[in-house]
């Protein structure tokens, strides 16, 4: 078996050898199945664009149940020495361990790992089911910061002595009178954290030819937070693109074609917005609570969670992790029924960031077709007049069908 290169990262870029090591983990309950279907799918999208001259070389490695099988740990250290090593890896869903110790595998290797931008690309394939009239009309990428705000685990239990202890400090240090049996969770927001999550967004958006960057906020409230992610996106921008970013505030009438336009929103209103015009966002910026939330609700409006693909990225250091945006669904875990849709366009997402694109927009065509084909999994058939229902195995088939075809 060819022993495959290590991808390398150089002067802010990837260098990629025609037969990279790309570690993975197949994850719990359905992870298998869709693995298999994705991986289906990833293999012979390189192979129908390069024959033999371009192949992953799949590396396994653990976390989740499989890991404590077999290690009796959730999260070996192998496993992140191999994603460091090998820079680029993918993932299907994890299990969360019940009880005490690591909160969340998926959240514990976005910061084991500093990944800090989670990018979610979030876009209608025609035929797919969906509950809003113009679901074409969305077409978002969101950048959620990765690494801050209440994700970052920073909570103690109500009724506890140090929570007893911080609430006493607090009403004499601050004035600010908070029930005794509260819970006391910390929210931060730093400088760099939003710096470098904001560019990130940017640069996409200049890279892309996308047309504006929307940094979505709570800083009519929480001003010192969320009000200065949103001031310092502006800062950013204008000190670092100033001539190729424009602030709203500096428009008169149609913003110019050669600039990508800096705006921003309070996240309620977002809300309401993308349901009723979507076609005004296209790259979001912001926090990593309000972007779990938007990534998850604009999904629901092109098909669900089962179609939205998903990456952790630090762009400062070349590390990436690819995953499926969904849970473990056990129920359903070896009857090789759910939709491994998410999984595969999070292996195109991959492919697009290696620098193999063409693999990647051959991956969407095929999805795309296969839909409009009517035979899809038991979620999209359910919903779709007319739809027959296949195995998760049969849509992989069906995708690398309508690949061959393209």
């Amino acid at each position: 078996m060819d022993s495959g290169e290590k991808i390398s990262f150089s002067e802010g870029k990837l260098v990629v050898p025609d037969r990279p090591i790309v570690p993975y983990i197949e994850g719990d309950g359905i992870g298998p199945d869709i693995w298999r279907a994705a991986v289906m799918v990833i293999d012979g999208a390189i192979k129908k664009c390069w024959q033999e001259r371009r192949q992953i070389i799949w590396k396994e490695v653990l976390a989740g149940e499989k890991a404590f099988k077999q290690t009796e740990q959730w999260l070996p250290q192998d496993t992140l020495d191999a994603f460091r090593e090998f820079r680029v890896g993918i993932k299907g869903p994890l299990t969360t361990p019940v009880g005490k110790g690591i909160r969340s595998l998926n959240v514990t290797l976005r910061q084991k790992l500093d990944l800090y931008a989670c990018v979610r690309p979030i876009r209608y394939f025609k035929g797919a089911p969906s509950p809003v009239k113009e679901p074409q009309k969305v077409e978002m990428v969101v950048f959620r910061e990765n690494t801050e705000d209440v994700y970052a685990g920073l909570e103690l239990e109500s009724g506890a002595e140090e929570t007893l202890a911080l609430l006493h400090h607090l009403s004499e240090t601050y004035g600010w009178h908070i029930r005794s049996d509260s819970a006391i969770g910390i929210k931060p927001i730093s400088k760099t954290g939003s710096d470098r999550l904001i560019r990130a967004a940017i640069e996409f958006a200049l890279e892309h030819q996308r047309r504006s960057v929307t940094l979505v906020h709570k800083g009519n409230i929480q001003k010192f937070t969320e009000g200065a992610f949103r001031n310092w996106g502006y800062e950013l921008a204008k000190e670092a693109y100033p001539d190729r970013t424009i602030s709203w505030e500096d428009v008169e009438g149609t913003p110019p074609a050669s600039k990508v336009l800096i705006k921003d929103t309070i996240a309620d209103i977002f809300f309401q917005q993308a349901l009723t015009r979507p076609e005004d966002f296209d790259v979001i910026a912001t926090m990593n609570l309000n972007g779990d939330y938007i990534s998850d609700a604009l999904a629901a409006q092109v098909g669900g969670v089962g179609m939205a693909p998903g990456a952790n990225i630090n762009y400062q250091k070349g590390y990436a992790i690819f995953e499926a945006t969904h849970g473990t669904a056990p129920k359903y875990a070896g009857l090789d029924k759910v939709n491994p849709t998410s999984l595969i366009l999070s292996g195109a997402m991959m492919l697009d960031h290696m620098g193999w694109s063409e693999a990647a927009i051959l991956i969407e065509k095929g999805i795309e077709k296969a839909i409009a084909g009517k035979k899809v999994t038991y979620d999209l058939a359910r919903l779709m007049e007319g739809a027959e229902e296949i195995p998760c195995s049969r849509f992989a088939e069906q995708v690398c069908e309508q690949m061959e075809l393209a």
